[in-house]
């Protein structure tokens, strides 16, 4: 059977081809795949175990909420952490049926940008795929750098709560470096890494959840349940609430990592959705179950925000353990969580940059769309995703001006590449033109709502990514510059597109040898 032509006119039938689903096209001896078709370059290696376990360490939820906790109990306090996070938990659950649904029928490295290519009308294919996936490398290489950044900080925060005077330094370059090593030498136990660091998350999260518990102080249901800090200066309650979603936003960030693994995984119209709603489930569970064990036992809560660690969570292990070594021994697990969700992150991140630069859609992209011969790994994608976190990391380590910056801006770009491909989606099924539903599918009706329901949510958290935390006195420190990096690298990338728009090549269909 000979690989079909590939239409741009309008998105009919899945067309990517798996060895162990239904064909497209079979290369015959001494054929390659059509011209105007990918390749198989990547090596399968990932699968449903191993893929779950790389979703689940790229979001690291109950992570994270320790991580970030001063976002949400800062705007919004123990009440509105807790709405805050289901709100987000619902949220980025019917995000990730949109997204099981879209890599069922499309599974391709380029994700968001693939799928606009394919659902937009014929006459805005191109600048829309180019746009989502300039938004989409953005997203990925900001969230490389938000997650180094974590580690380095942790490291630092850990070190000045052991040692009062020790004087930080960029520590994140160890961390990035790290992810880099085992992305290129150590690449081939990636699958069997992610699985056993599954295992830990939740070993980990048991382990400080039931320590949280039996030893820490216990505020009360009132205290827990009845509680809504305004400490942001705004004068609407709503607003406040709203401003401290970023928090529990961050913490499902990343989910949509699977699908830029689709080209290394066995039967991806089905693993990968799988793995994106387990991962989802799982995560907000655990997530769930931290946030409450740390609202119930995390001692004062003024105290802990002006922690000097720069970490509340620090200072809230150290008044519920009321033990440096113990403080220290649990955060350490979270390190090491941490360090390998960047291996993770960084997987995914050059991956969407090899797929865009694929088609020509970045700079130097003869280079970064390039994989070694003998690895088959995009190393240019993965040492330029490194050196962009790099110089990022030449901003102080210590600046949470920078550090907020660079977490509103993940979000807007994650959520502004979801909402471009959603969107499409949602028009193709009211005029009647949407692509045949993969293997993998929630049904015709439930799928629109479904849609609909999953834009409302991507438009509120989009706009108010880019509040400040707070607006009490607010300085050139306290501003959030979130809202000044996007639209200039939007700006970028419309200028890239005007100059450069021609050598960019439409994503084409995916093709794979038997």
């Amino acid at each position: 059977m000979s690989a079909q032509k590939y239409e741009m006119d309008k998105p009919t039938e899945p067309k990517t081809a798996y060895p162990s689903e239904e064909l497209v096209g079979e290369a015959g001896p001494g054929q390659g795949a059509p011209e105007v078709q990918y390749s198989q370059q990547l090596q399968e290696k990932f699968g449903l175990t191993s893929m779950i376990g790389f979703s689940c360490t790229i979001m690291v939820t109950w992570e994270a909420i320790l991580f970030i906790c001063q976002y949400e109990l800062t705007d919004g306090g123990p009440l509105g952490s807790i709405i805050g996070f289901i709100f987000c938990w619902i949220g980025y659950t019917l995000v990730a049926l949109c997204l099981s649904e879209l890599n069922s029928i499309y599974p391709t490295a380029g994700g968001q940008y693939h799928w606009t290519c394919e659902l937009a009308p014929k006459s805005w294919r191109k600048p829309l795929s180019y746009m989502t996936g300039w938004l989409l490398v953005l997203g990925w290489q900001a969230d490389l750098a938000s997650v180094a950044y974590l580690g380095g900080t942790i490291i630092q925060g850990l070190a000045s709560l052991n040692y009062p005077d020790y004087e930080g330094t960029l520590i994140l370059y160890a961390v990035i470096l790290f992810a880099m090593f085992f992305n290129s030498v150590l690449a081939r136990f990636l699958p069997f890494a992610e699985g056993n660091i599954l295992a830990i998350h939740i070993l980990g999260w048991f382990a400080i959840l039931v320590s949280l518990i039996v030893v820490g102080p216990h505020h009360s249901n009132e205290e827990v349940w009845n509680t809504f800090y305004n400490l942001g200066g705004y004068e609407e309650s709503g607003v406040t609430f709203f401003v401290g979603l970023i928090g529990p936003v961050f913490a499902f960030m990343g989910a949509d990592g699977a699908t830029h693994m689709s080209e290394e995984a066995r039967n991806p119209r089905t693993t990968i959705p799988w793995s994106l709603i387990t991962s989802i489930t799982l995560n907000g569970a655990l997530g769930f179950g931290m946030l409450l064990a740390l609202l119930y036992c995390q001692g004062d809560v003024m105290q802990n925000l002006e922690s000097p660690t720069g970490f509340p969570f620090l200072e809230a292990f150290l008044q519920a353990l009321r033990s440096l070594p113990w403080a220290t021994a649990y955060t350490s697990i979270l390190l090491v969580l941490l360090i390998f969700a960047n291996v993770a992150v960084l997987a995914a991140t050059s991956r969407t940059t090899y797929a865009f630069a694929r088609d020509n859609g970045l700079p130097f992209s003869n280079y970064l769309g390039h994989l070694h011969e003998g690895s088959k790994l995009p190393i240019w994608a993965l040492a330029f995703s490194v050196t962009i976190t790099m110089l990022l990391g030449l901003i102080n380590i210590g600046s949470s001006t920078a550090f907020n910056a660079v977490i509103s801006l993940v979000v807007a770009a994650y959520y502004s590449s979801y909402f471009n491909a959603i969107v499409l989606l949602t028009w193709r099924k009211l005029n009647g033109t949407a692509p045949e539903p993969g293997p993998w599918t929630i049904g015709k009706t439930p799928s629109l709502i479904v849609n609909i329901m999953t834009l409302i949510y991507i438009v509120i958290v989009f706009i108010f990514s880019f509040f400040p935390l707070t607006v009490t006195d607010l300085t050139p420190s306290s501003f959030n510059w979130a809202v000044v990096l996007y639209f200039g690298v939007v700006g970028i990338g419309i200028a890239l597109y005007l100059i450069r728009g021609k050598s960019y090549c439409e994503p084409k269909p995916f093709y794979r040898k038997q």
